[in-house]
């Protein structure tokens, strides 16, 4: 029951954000739309960020499914923009309604699992640290993060499809060749 709980809450916050504002939804609000307690909210979520946090994690987690290897990091970039681009009222109204540093921290976080897992795939065997991986990963996410906050600043009207494929084109061979400087470094 927690999850289909959880999903109510989302699904309800969602719903909410296409006649209101973020700062303008109360928990009472939530709880009266999707039928629950106000406890029930509490026992899941600290506050209504804690659920918009909580919503952008599940959507992209559910977006990332499998597409986190060097052959599938293209899709998997597709595929969070096409979950953003789904959900654009709802992101839309979060990025007027928070700090542009709590929507980094979502995709930050959302990010560095996608890219930290085609790190690790094409840095087995190399000896290069965890801490050298991580780091890669995270060059990667700014970059990542800035081009989608730019996106989303200007209302998501660019071809997201060519953005990503500029973006792999940008990244493809870059990854490997961090890698292996990484690498080169370690043996000196």
């Amino acid at each position: 029951m927690t999850n289909a709980t959880k999903a109510a809450l989302e699904a309800s916050l969602k719903k909410l954000l296409l006649k209101k504002p973020l700062d303008k939804i109360t928990i009472n609000d939530l709880t009266t739309d999707c039928g629950i307690s106000r406890m029930a909210f509490y026992y899941h979520f600290k506050d209504i960020y804690d659920l918009v946090e909580w919503s952008c994690l599940e959507d992209a987690t559910q977006a990332l499914q499998g597409k986190k290897t060097y052959e599938t990091w293209q899709e998997g970039l597709q595929q969070i923009f096409e979950a953003v681009l789904e959900n654009k009222p709802f992101i839309m109204n979060v990025y007027h309604s928070v700090s542009r540093e709590q929507i980094e921290t979502y995709l930050f976080h959302l990010t560095h699992d996608l890219l930290y897992g085609v790190v690790q795939e094409k840095a087995k065997g190399t000896g290069i640290s965890e801490a050298d991986q991580s780091f890669i990963a995270d060059f990667y996410k700014y970059s990542f993060t800035g081009v989608m906050l730019d996106w989303i600043k200007d209302g998501m009207k660019g071809d997201y499809h060519m953005i990503a494929e500029k973006m792999h084109r940008t990244m493809e061979g870059n990854v490997v060749n961090s890698i292996r400087n990484f690498e080169k470094r370690n043996k000196i």
